[in-house]
């Protein structure tokens, strides 16, 4: 798995940067007792929930289910070899049922588990904070794919998939009209008014820059789902040269010794194939770079846009 990353789906500082967003998390931050703007806290949050996931997958009760599983599956051909129960079939296969039956209850014990881990309520009101950013137009850089339950490789809409809401106009800035300078009578002599001090509106707090993408990161992107049929290519041309050979030396025909040089261009695949290989774990690693460097601006209060489906697919290997 590597190093684990923290890069959160979105930091406190993009959530509360508009206000009606702000007001609404707030709201299902009280009803599940959590602070979902504070970054540290719901960090600890998820990794913690994380983990309480991966244990409903672990322990006894998985080992039970899928050894008595494989067990049931190949005692019908392992009763037989039996000396014991080798006169009877009936008997021999008998104990298949009750071990597959205890397989399918620990199995669906441990998924009950699961998912009642994947239903936790801070979990439904972080899932519900990520439906409201988006809501607002607030970037959600990633999700991950273990917090709305699908598979590892990231899959599938999942089984607590974060929920959509209808999208949120953005807000418009309206004039300030200027204050009617009432109108005077004639029998009263003109006075100018006292200079009325206007406080000037604090600056905003300058944005921290998001750190650009190297070019070799983009590089990574157009790469990532590249390649991986080098080595099934290869094995089946020394497969085909192989057998023509074979038949050329058993039947005395020519033509198959022609075949022979499908082994060399086996071996010319496989060195692309790895030359391909090295370039791309190059890649990722300046792609690992560049998410931490994200990480650290987003620790810093950067509103970190939306990653690449290849970088997504590259964060949940990390996690």
């Amino acid at each position: 798995m590597g190093e684990s990353m923290d890069l959160l789906p979105v930091n406190g500082a993009a959530l509360s940067a508009d206000p009606r967003a702000a007001e609404v998390i707030r709201a299902v931050g009280t009803r599940h007792g959590v602070d979902y703007t504070d970054d540290m806290a719901v960090t600890a949050l998820l990794a913690e929930r994380r983990q309480a996931l991966q244990a409903t997958q672990r322990g006894p009760l998985v080992w039970l289910g899928g050894s008595t599983l494989t067990l049931g599956v190949v005692w019908p051909f392992l009763g037989p070899t039996i000396p014991a129960l080798a006169g009877d079939p009936i008997l021999a296969a008998a104990p298949a049922g009750p071990l597959l039956i205890v397989a399918i209850a620990a199995l669906t014990l441990v998924r009950v588990r699961w998912k009642r881990e994947l239903i936790h309520p801070v979990l439904v009101g972080y899932r519900e904070t990520l439906g409201v950013a988006r809501a607002h137009g607030i970037p959600v850089t990633h999700i991950p794919a273990w917090l709305e339950g699908r598979s590892s490789t990231g899959g599938g809409k999942g089984i607590a998939p974060v929920p959509t809401y209808p999208p949120v106009q953005p807000a418009t800035a309206q004039a300030t009209p200027a204050p009617a300078t009432p109108e005077q009578d004639a029998d009263t002599p003109d006075e100018s008014p006292e200079p009325q001090t206007t406080p000037k509106p604090s600056a905003p707090a300058p944005a921290i820059p998001v750190p650009p993408k190297p070019s070799k990161v983009e590089d990574y992107e157009r790469m990532a789902d590249v390649g991986g049929w080098h080595d099934e290519t290869g094995c089946l041309l020394i497969f085909a040269g192989v057998i023509g050979t074979a038949w050329a030396y058993t039947d005395g025909s020519p033509l198959g010794y022609a075949t022979a040089f499908l082994v060399p261009v086996a071996v010319l695949v496989w060195l692309a194939g790895s030359r391909q290989g090295d370039e791309k774990n190059e890649l990722r690693e300046e792609a690992l770079k560049y998410i931490k460097e994200l990480e650290a601006a987003q620790a810093a209060g950067a509103h970190v846009p939306e990653l690449s489906p290849q970088l997504r697919a590259l964060l949940d290997d990390h996690h």
